[in-house]
Order: C-alpha cells, then structure tokens, then sequence
C-alpha cells in the first residue's frame, strides 16, 4: 500500500520542479506581460499562482471566475453522504489576492478575440493579454438525453457533477426518500470527470442508507463495459460492506429520462427510482468552443502537451477536464492541479523567449472512500514522449491500494487540504 503524507505531497514538487526546472535558465531573461486565466478549479488558481510565484510578481495575473469562492469536486461526496458539510469543501479566493497578488474578478468571459488577444465580460467591457488560459472543466450535453433539455427537467433530475447547490439538492432527495426506496446513480461512456467518482457516491449513498435506512438500495447504470476504475477494490467494498444493497449494471446508458415518474430509459429497458441521478456526457466547458478552439470527438481540446497551449489558436492555454486526455491520463482535481503547473513554468519561458521544458512530468492521485471512513487510492506518473508528443504514462509506476483502511482516509483528507493550499493558499 502506498500512502502520501504531507511531505510526500509536497514532492509534487519532484513533478513542479520538473517543469519548472528551465524557465529562467536559458540566457536569463525575465517574463513580463499580462495572463488571463478562465476558471478559478484545480487547474486555472494553480496556474494563476505559480504564474506569479515563478515570475517573482513580474508577470501580471487577472483571474476571472464566475464564483465568489472555491468548491472542490474531490471530497463533495461525502456532502452528499452525509458526514462533511458545503463549508468543509470551500476555500476563499482571498490568499491569491492578497498573497499572491492576483487581480480575482467575479464574472464570466463571453468572448474569446484570439487574433486581437481580448476577451469580452458578460458584465461589459474587454481586456487584453499577451497569454489566455482557459480552465472552464465541463459543460453538461443534455441534448443526448431525452427529456433533460430543458431547466424543469435538470432541476429535477440532478447530476450533482459541479459540487455546488445541486451538492446539496441531492442530499436533500437522499434525506427526504422513504426508508425501502431506491436511488440510481447513471454513468456516461468515458471519458467523463473524475473516473471513480461516481462509484465512490454510490458508495457513500450506500452507507448512509446502511446507517439511517437500511431497507433502501442503489443501483449503479453503468454506460461502460465495466467499472472504470479500481474495479476489484469497489466491488470488494459493495460484497463486503453492502451486500444485498448495491446492484452494479454494465452496458446500461441511459438515453431518456421521464421526469414525472424519475425513470431512467435505457436501450432496452427501464428503470425507476425514487431518487434518480444522471450524470450525462459532457464536453469542455463552452468557452472552449465559442472561443474557437480546435475539439477532438466535438468535445475535448486538442493540446501541445509541452505547453498546454491550443494546437489550433496561438496563444491560448487550455487546463484540466476540458482537455483530451492523454493515454490513461484521468480527469482529476489532481491532475488539474499539474496542468497548471506545467503551463505556468511554459507560459512564463515563452514569455521570456524561452522554450518549454522539452520533458515535463506530471502525476495524479485519486483517493475514494468506500464508506465514511475507509478510503481506496490510485496513483500515475506520466511523462512527455517526444516521439509520440503525448505524455505517456510511464510502466511500473504508481498503483493502488491493497485494501481499503482507515489510514488512507486520514491520507485523503490531508491530501485535500494540502492541495487547496497548494493552489490557494
């Protein structure tokens, strides 16, 4: 079993100075200019922060977010099941500010001019920069399921997959449903956020009714073929801890909703719930399209992996879920986290006339409880393969966990503080 103190995490510095390991030295000229950054998440406050931190404040940085603070996707599933609260999973924009000296603006980008290098704000106005990061996660294809294509509809039938007051809506249909009823969790066809998220919800919303309603059940709609990601240790926990209570179906997408009688349609079957929660495909957060940026599939942005940057619009950087993935690359809070980094260490050697590190590193941890307490991990590294011009995942390193256990729980929680502070703090 691997495990990630504090001072492990913070040899995520390994993978930041890895990218960071070449600005500066190639005949020591200094960055300068103005960066926007799009989305406040895991990737667009890491990259804010490094950008200023790296640059020693010479490079300027707006962030723009539509948000008055930070809340974080990884840990939100334990709101839902019950044992952290909204206030446990928020963070205030405020150590960029005031710290870091990043100019933080409450509002959305409209516009993306790329050849004149301004975006438009949807409370009036532009402004210019000389680099864009773009860090917008994902936007929801409710177009691909019948009856969720209009507001009623997704008000009613929640996908809780931006931690928010949808967080909070499905708790309240949790707490609220009779003891003997039944909630179903659907799943899209990969690649989606978070790979293990919804299995660990089911998990949790498991263990809930375990404690408070123990004639209730879930049901897992699975889109894929099979579980996406640490498959033996989740199905594990459903025979050990909630046997008789979880019910996992591969192949099972939906592809309509009945609103009124919360039943999920599938290809060749139904199924009702008295708590029914989709979570449909999605696609990079809409920006990325309007902005004009090159999608692969019409969904995912296409990236030089050595500098984050849009392989189709100059000079716009793209961060986190929005992007598509490389091989068995998640889409993670973690792994957010890195993008950012590694764009700010390219970002800041283009500004200066220098070229990115030609061999960055990144890696990714994902923990999931199981119940509210024991906790199971994945862990990659990968690094640029210059003759594939991906980042590769490289053999032999990370894994998971050998079982779960309370330990790795303490671990996960650690984890989410350190990495709030890492990019807020």
């Amino acid at each position: 079993m691997m495990l990630m103190k504090r001072r492990d995490f913070l040899k995520t510095g390994a993978a930041a100075g890895a990218l960071a390991s070449l600005y500066g030295c190639a005949g020591g000229n200094k960055a300068g200019g103005h960066v926007v950054v799009v989305g406040g998440g895991y990737g667009g406050a890491t990259v804010a922060k490094y950008l200023r931190m790296w640059s020693e404040g010479s490079v300027q940085v707006t962030l723009i977010e539509r948000n008055p603070t930070f809340i974080s996707c990884p840990i939100s599933n334990l709101v839902i099941g019950g044992t952290k609260t909204m206030e446990d999973i928020t963070v205030s924009y405020d150590g960029l500010k005031n710290k870091w000296g990043v100019r933080v603006i409450q509002d959305d980008v409209v516009a993306v001019d790329a050849a004149k290098r301004t975006i438009s704000l949807k409370a009036g106005g532009a402004m210019s920069y000389d680099r864009l990061v773009l860090s917008p996660g994902v936007d929801f294809m409710f177009d691909q399921i019948g009856g969720l294509d209009n507001a009623d509809a997704q008000g009613k039938i929640l996908h809780a997959w931006k931690a928010g007051a949808q967080t909070i809506a499905l708790r309240k249909q949790l707490e609220n449903m009779k003891d003997g009823g039944t909630y179903a969790i659907s799943i899209p066809k990969a690649p989606y956020r978070c790979p293990p998220g919804p299995y660990e919800r089911a998990c949790l919303v498991a263990d809930y009714f375990k404690k408070n309603k123990p004639k209730s059940k879930v049901v897992i709609l699975d889109a894929n073929e099979d579980v996406m990601s640490k498959k033996a240790l989740f199905t594990k926990a459903w025979s050990d801890l909630y046997k008789g209570m979880v019910e996992y179906r591969n192949n099972s997408e939906v592809k309509e909703v009945d609103v009124a009688s919360k039943t999920a349609i599938l290809e060749f079957d139904k199924f009702k719930a008295d708590v029914l929660n989709v979570i449909p495909p999605h696609r990079a957060g809409n920006i990325a399209a309007s902005a004009g940026l090159k999608l692969i599939n019409n969904r995912w942005v296409d990236v030089n992996w050595l500098s984050m940057e849009s392989t189709s619009t100059p000079g716009v950087h793209v961060l986190g879920d929005a992007v598509f993935p490389a091989p068995t690359m998640p889409k993670s809070g973690h792994m957010a986290n890195q993008h950012g980094k590694l764009a700010a260490a390219a970002i800041l050697n283009l500004l200066a006339g220098q070229e990115p590190n030609p061999a960055p590193v990144v890696m990714n941890t994902c923990y999931s409880f199981v119940d509210s307490k024991n906790v199971i991990h994945v862990s990659s590294i990968h690094q640029y393969d210059a003759a594939t011009k991906l980042v590769q995942p490289v053999k032999g390193a990370g894994g998971v966990s050998a079982a779960r256990n309370e330990l790795e729980g303490k671990v996960a929680l650690g984890w989410a503080k350190n990495i709030w502070a890492d990019m807020l703090a």
